[in-house]
């Protein structure tokens, strides 16, 4: 205990770096030190993991743990800053690694190369302080929250969808809510689209992962309120916050055990299909179609205007899922409709389905193309 003590004493060097910090009386001394004897695991170095690893290091944190798989893109670059165009093609992991000991070479950097799993989330995250949540889909949300409930471990979470962000602590004390208090059921992931389907502003997740960064200090340091019980939503066209309560139902704290979260996340979608018993079609058998009957089958394509340009299919309608959902193109597509087969797709099958799902509603019927034009730009001719 000694050891670990005189381990964290600041050296004169320290004093100087973090003198900004150490004047501030809520920090000072003894909250500096705090900092250095932390340890936080971020998963997800992409858009929200690179600037609050960045102020981390920045702040003194004395180890990170980085958590992700993924190698380092041109098109990351207008919004993960850890990164940069000498790193593409590296892991994310070793780029960012490589930018936080550039910032702070004292911080202990923990690398794991890997995607986090039921299987290795527990061994992985058990040895840091606090947890921060900077993935992007669903499944690992909820594995992160579990597994941050099963080992009494603070979750900072943050998400982004083209120009909105919300940021909460969860499981910050025994009775605070968790992630299964906001979203109590996955929502079916065809209705969601990835970040390269629906575009974030590239300065969005830089203020969402501050924030998280920010919160983690504040844990760590024991200093002001933790957005605990509160979810803060961030507006970047309004340019506006607000702050929603969160309850907790002590039920949702009630887990012992990491489930196979992929499944868990994919039940709802597999029933809402049924139940809405929209037909697919896949490429191979479309392009059979085609050849055989072209006049007989309209192809809308539900994609936004930017995509459509870039890549689409010959004979196509481009009609965005934005105008089916606000109504402006439901008398257009019924009229296109009278004496033809409807085919809809969109880049990967996901907004094509949602499309449908809603036309369904106007008596509209239509088949779903399976991998969108993903697929068909992959299936040979």
């Amino acid at each position: 205990m000694e050891q670990r003590q005189n381990e964290a004493n600041l050296s004169s060097e320290e004093i100087a770096r973090y003198a900004r910090h150490i004047s501030l009386p809520e920090i000072g001394i003894k909250g500096q030190e705090k900092l250095k004897r932390s340890s936080i695991a971020c998963i997800g170095t992409g858009g929200l993991g690179s600037p609050l690893l960045i102020y981390l290091a920045a702040a003194g944190i004395g180890r990170i743990g980085i958590v992700d798989f993924d190698v380092v893109e041109y098109s990351n670059l207008q919004r993960q800053i850890i990164h940069t165009t000498k790193s593409i093609g590296l892991l994310k992991t070793e780029s960012a690694k490589q930018h936080i000991l550039k910032i702070n070479p004292t911080c202990r950097v923990d690398l794991f190369n890997q995607k986090l799993t039921s299987n290795n989330a527990l061994e992985i995250l058990r040895a840091y302080d606090v947890i921060c949540d900077c993935s992007d889909n669903f499944p690992t949300r909820y594995l992160i929250n579990d597994t941050c409930l099963i080992l009494k471990k603070p979750n900072i979470y943050g998400s982004i969808a083209r120009f909105e962000g919300q940021v909460s602590v969860f499981n910050w004390k025994e009775d605070s809510p968790n992630y299964r208090d906001l979203i109590p059921t996955p929502p079916p992931p065809e209705l969601i689209p990835s970040c390269s389907e629906a575009g974030v502003m590239g300065i969005l997740p830089g203020i969402i992962g501050t924030i998280q960064a920010a919160e983690a200090i504040k844990i760590i340091t024991n200093i002001g309120d933790p957005l605990n019980g509160r979810v803060l939503i961030f507006n970047a066209l309004k340019m506006q916050f607000k702050e929603l309560t969160l309850r907790s139902n002590p039920e949702n704290r009630n887990i012992h055990q990491l489930i196979d979260y992929k499944s868990f996340c994919s039940e709802v979608s597999v029933k809402d299909e049924v139940e809405c018993d929209i037909a697919n079609i896949s490429i191979k058998e479309l392009k059979i179609l085609l050849k055989q009957s072209s006049k007989n089958i309209l192809l809308i394509d539900v994609r936004n205007q930017n995509e459509y340009n870039q890549c689409s299919i010959e004979g196509s309608k481009l009609i965005p899922l934005s105008s089916i959902e606000s109504g402006e193109s439901i008398n257009k597509i019924k009229s296109l409709t009278a004496k033809k087969n409807l085919y809809v797709f969109c880049k990967s099958g996901k907004r094509s389905l949602r499309a449908l799902k809603h036309l369904n509603k106007f008596g509209i019927r239509g088949i779903n193309i399976k991998g969108g034009i993903e697929a068909w730009n992959n299936e040979k001719n």
